[in-house]
């Protein structure tokens, strides 16, 4: 019964061997949601990507091509907002957290997509998810 509770590393430390690479407020807009209007006007939506990776040596010779760059992965989330309508928030959740993991030095992807102008008196309604390899 004693279940080995599942740990998120939210700072990122010598002893845990990871670095965080993180998207913060991405302001987007995208053909979201299960009703008719929302299939066809977009709508505003915040992502938010946290992203544990496995350090190794560090940057070498100071060049992005040796680290996970924060800007492939919003074009990586881009790119699946610009391929058409998805229903479920919860769907473009593990859209964007599957595309983070095939980058095999990422070791957790932690990822919120947030709807801000859906209902009146919240500043947000959205999903959090989070995926390790």
């Amino acid at each position: 019964m004693n279940k080995k509770p599942m740990i998120s590393h939210h700072v990122a430390s010598a002893a845990s061997g990871l670095r965080h690479v993180f998207v913060r407020d991405l302001d987007l807009m995208a053909l979201i949601g299960i009703y008719d209007h929302e299939k066809t006007a977009p709508q505003r939506i915040i992502v938010n990507i946290d992203l544990s990776v496995k350090e190794g040596q560090g940057p070498k010779d100071d060049d992005i091509s040796h680290v996970v760059s924060y800007e492939i992965v919003v074009k990586k989330v881009e790119a699946i907002i610009a391929a058409g309508h998805i229903n479920l928030v919860e769907t473009l959740c593990e859209r964007i957290a599957t595309s983070c993991l095939t980058d095999k030095r990422v070791m957790a992807a932690r990822v919120r997509v947030e709807k801000p102008d859906i209902i009146k008196n919240a500043r947000s309604v959205g999903v959090e998810i989070e995926r390790t390899r």
